[in-house]
C-alpha cells in the first residue's frame, strides 16, 4: 500500500568508522541490510504467485509499473512461514538492472553502527543464516545479523 523512500545519509556523515543499516526483523531475529543496497521500503503489498517458481519466491509485485520478483526471506533462511494473515513488509534492492523485494516481518529503523563492533559469523550461527550473512553486530540487548543482499538474491547455488 504505502511506499517509503529512505533518506540515505551522506557518505561523509557516516564516515569511514561507521556502517549504516536498514534494520528488519525475520522470525524475531534482528537483521541489518547495508543502506546503500536498499532502494525502497514497502508496506503490505499484493503479491502475485508465480507458477512453478522455487518455494522461496513469494511471487511478484508491481512497483510503480515495474514487475519486482519477491523473495520470502523466511523461506530463504529455512524458517517456518509467517502465520496466515500476518502483514509483512518488503525491502526493495537492486541487483544488476533488476529490482527484487525481500519479504520480511517488519522494517524498523536506519541504524548507524561503529565499524569496529562488526564480527565475522560465529560458529553457532545456523548454516542457512551463515550462507546469507556477512557477519554480526552485538548490540546492547541483542545480536544483529548483517545480511549479504547479493547472496540472498543468488537463487542458484554458488559454485
Amino acid at each position: 500500500m504505502g511506499t517509503t523512500v529512505l533518506e540515505r545519509p551522506a557518505e561523509s556523515a557516516a564516515g569511514e568508522d561507521e556502517r549504516v543499516f536498514v534494520t528488519l526483523t525475520v522470525a524475531d531475529q534482528l537483521c541489518g541490510v547495508p543502506v546503500q543496497a536498499v532502494r525502497d521500503v514497502l508496506g503490505e503489498q499484493a503479491i502475485t504467485r508465480i507458477p512453478l517458481a522455487p518455494a522461496e519466491i513469494a511471487g511478484s509485485l508491481n512497483l510503480r509499473g515495474r514487475i519486482v520478483t519477491t523473495i520470502d526471506l523466511r523461506r530463504r533462511l529455512g524458517l517456518p512461514d509467517a502465520a496466515a494473515g500476518t502483514p509483512r513488509m518488503s525491502v526493495v534492492a537492486e541487483q544488476g538492472s533488476e529490482l527484487y523485494a525481500l519479504l520480511v516481518d517488519q522494517v524498523s529503523e536506519v541504524l548507524s553502527l561503529p565499524a569496529n563492533t562488526f564480527e565475522h559469523n560465529p560458529p553457532t550461527l545456523p548454516p542457512e543464516w551463515a550462507a546469507h550473512s556477512l557477519g554480526i553486530h552485538r548490540l546492547a540487548d541483542r545480536l544483529m545479523v548483517v545480511l549479504d543482499v547479493a547472496r540472498v538474491l543468488a537463487l542458484a547455488p554458488e559454485g
